[in-house]
């Protein structure tokens, strides 16, 4: 692409505390990890982002949200993709003392485009 960086889309499921830190950044940065979290994994695919929004975050926190953010695709490259189930389950493990690096290489903002919340009464 000339004149522009090509850009490769990821997505991240995320729970209201985690939405309300990337919220104070102004849609631009996600948090640091925390000590039990060495790992910052988007994910590839936002069928598997709602899979975790839907089933995971939303029954234990409430809601679940589903982001897509977009990162320089030659600056994502550096971070390996790992399969961590089926052939579809696919994240991008990024080490925590890298995510400052890593948001610095988001173009544009993070956005919610998916929320769940667990059905009433269950």
């Amino acid at each position: 692409m000339r004149g522009q960086e090509a850009l490769v889309t990821l997505w991240r499921p995320t729970g209201p505390e985690e939405l309300e830190l990337v919220r104070r950044s102004g849609w631009r940065a996600w948090p640091p990890r925390l000590p039990e979290q060495p790992i910052f994994y988007p994910v590839l695919t936002e069928e598997y982002a709602v899979r975790i929004a839907r089933d995971w975050n939303a029954p234990r926190s409430g809601v679940g949200y589903v982001t897509r953010f977009r990162v320089q695709a030659a600056f994502a490259a550096r971070y390996p993709v790992r399969q961590v189930g089926g052939r579809d389950i696919l994240e991008l493990w990024v080490p925590a003392g890298e995510l400052e690096e890593f948001n610095a290489h988001i173009a544009g903002p993070i956005e919610v485009v998916r929320e769940f919340r667990p059905p009433p009464g269950g």
